[in-house]
């Protein structure tokens, strides 16, 4: 049986493990913020109490003498627990965890983030950027932002977020340099890994890209907008990643074309969703985001 009569004052263990951890009281009672008497004091009341010397008052430092070492290690573990107990009693914030591509959290996702912080302060959203598919029950993905076709899998659901409407632009230093269509072939293309030049070309009545074309190649259509922003070329990217770059003027359109490989971005989740959860409102925020 407990007896809490028998333990020290809890003020006292306090000041002890605070001078042991610093080995010095002016420390220890800034941490607990008390005068550095204050804590000299508990530690004396704590010795006599006791009747053990916990320290080795030696010129200019302070030394745990072997019985005060033992001490603080059982001492400390004690708090430990203490502080764990409680933890483990604190209402968490529920998770919800997104997974969506590198270039979605980037060029989209990211700028939205404080607005929902602001107001959903008691979700923790947890972004997970891949190019990979996501296993909704084998990774604890919650939900996933996609580019594909039109989902027809029988356990998920699925909305259409936002339209996959890809046009070429470039910065204003760029542009200058386009006067007519023939003049984008003459600039550098920066192609990402969905490469839908070929297309725009059809589009505006050629067979193909000219092979005299200079290109860069980039895995992730992030890079490609950053390059186009850097004024390195010429990019065709969705049109929904790049919105405030042309309203601020770091990139301007080229053309009127539009052009798509018949994908769109799809927001998916298992069926298991409930209703209101905190899945449910993240769920409902992307939706208003995209205006879906």
């Amino acid at each position: 049986m407990l007896n809490l009569n028998a333990l020290p004052p809890l003020k006292s263990l306090r000041a002890f493990e605070a001078a042991a951890r610093h080995l010095n009281f002016r420390l220890a009672a800034e941490e607990l913020h008390v005068t550095q008497g204050a804590v000299a004091q508990h530690i004396r009341g704590l010795e006599a109490t006791l009747g053990v010397l916990l320290f080795q008052r030696e010129p200019r430092r302070l030394v745990l003498t072997e019985k005060g070492r033992r001490y603080h290690l059982r001492v400390r573990e004690a708090f430990e627990m203490i502080e764990q107990a409680t933890a483990d009693l604190v209402v968490k914030k529920s998770r919800v965890t997104l997974s969506v591509t590198p270039t979605f959290a980037a060029k989209w996702l990211l700028p939205r983030l404080p607005l929902f912080a602001a107001k959903h302060p008691a979700i923790d959203l947890r972004i997970q950027a891949s190019e990979g598919l996501a296993d909704f029950y084998v990774d604890g993905v919650d939900m996933a932002v996609r580019q594909m076709k039109a989902p027809a899998h029988s356990k998920l659901q699925a909305t259409l977020l936002l339209r996959h409407e890809a046009i070429a632009v470039c910065s204003p230093y760029i542009k200058r340099k386009i006067r007519v269509s023939a003049d984008l072939w003459k600039q550098r293309l920066l192609v990402d890994s969905h490469n839908l030049w070929p297309q725009l070309a059809q589009k505006l009545g050629m067979p193909g890209v000219p092979a005299s074309t200079k290109t860069i190649q980039f895995n992730q259509t992030s890079l490609a907008i950053d390059a186009a922003v850097a004024g390195q070329g010429v990019a065709l990217v969705a049109r929904c990643f790049i919105e405030s770059d042309v309203e601020q003027r770091r990139l301007v359109v080229v053309g009127r074309q539009v052009v798509n490989d018949n994908t769109d971005f799809y927001l998916v989740a298992p069926f298991s969703l409930s209703v209101g959860s905190d899945a449910d409102v993240v769920w409902g925020w992307l939706k208003e985001q995209a205006g879906v």
